[in-house]
């Protein structure tokens, strides 16, 4: 994957996706504010890594467990819903290539449901 889109197809699909958290009503207020580019580093950072680049995220932060990592944010299936709506948001302006758009999709959907730590209230 990391061969087809490279650097710059993460970078334009996951700036896309923050750009859409500052306003959104559920996932704005699980992101600081003051750390919103950081929260994007680290997903684009995670992302290249996954998908077949550079190792960087690995060496700077470790095994990703990204179960434990998400445990103080409470994911229902409300915000799973609305983190894959933003990210499809995404897909439609990072415009790429569709058989990655594909495999990324699959993921996210896989990993977005994984991540639910909460009953519906």
């Amino acid at each position: 994957m990391y061969a087809t889109i490279g650097d710059d197809g993460f970078h334009r699909l996951v700036h896309s996706f923050y750009r859409q958290i500052p306003g959104d009503d559920i996932l704005g207020p699980m992101y600081p504010a003051e750390d919103m580019a950081g929260a994007e580093a680290r997903l684009r950072g995670f992302l290249v890594f996954r998908f077949g680049g550079p190792p960087a995220y690995i060496l700077e932060r470790g095994h990703p467990r990204l179960g434990m990592r998400h445990v103080p944010f409470p994911i229902d299936a409300a915000a799973r819903d609305r983190w894959i709506q933003l990210m499809n948001n995404a897909f439609a302006e990072a415009a790429l290539p569709a058989e990655a758009e594909q495999t990324l999709r699959a993921f996210f959907e896989h990993v977005a449901t994984f991540l639910i730590n909460r009953k519906e209230s």
